[in-house]
């Protein structure tokens, strides 16, 4: 099986950049592709009581992906990790919003889940604390190793 790209909380609660969406829709009918999305339910993520900030409950991923996986909180969900499995895939490309908590957060659950996850550079932006996200990209560096850009996977790795 081939490479899937997971996009991560490119949704309009995130503010994502124009920039981003064009890139992605010129990537994506190349590329087997999933996204998540984040939304808000105080029961099982308490956002408002402890940070005073909470997703929108309801939103939707404006890109055109085979599956998208709603998750209520910073990392993906088991069903996302066995649909993962399930295409007999271990490579995982990951992008997305906020490289320094979110996209974080996915490739530690997808190191976890024994999948090889690697960063899309140039198709990630930070958090507020770092919207160029290079805090991010440092992070996973050092945690994961992989690195890649948009141009090396529409040349070499996905098609």
């Amino acid at each position: 099986m081939k490479p899937v790209l997971l996009i991560i909380d490119v949704q309009s609660t995130f503010n994502p950049p124009n920039w981003l969406i064009q890139k992605l829709e010129k990537l994506l009918p190349s590329v087997h592709s999933i996204a998540t999305i984040e939304l808000h339910d105080e029961s099982i993520v308490p956002f408002k009581s402890q940070l005073n900030w909470a997703p929108s409950e309801f939103d939707e991923c404006p890109l055109k992906v085979e599956k998208v996986f709603i998750k209520y909180g910073y990392s993906p969900t088991d069903d996302l990790i066995q649909y993962l499995k399930g295409l007999d895939t271990q490579q995982v490309y990951v992008c997305g919003i906020q490289t320094d908590t979110c996209v974080l957060a996915a490739g530690f659950r997808l190191f976890d889940a024994g999948l090889f996850p690697c960063l899309v550079t140039d198709l990630t932006v930070g958090s507020s604390l770092d919207r160029s996200g290079n805090l991010g990209i440092q992070l996973w560096k050092h945690h994961f190793r992989s690195i890649t850009t948009s141009e090396n996977l529409s040349s070499n790795t996905m098609i």
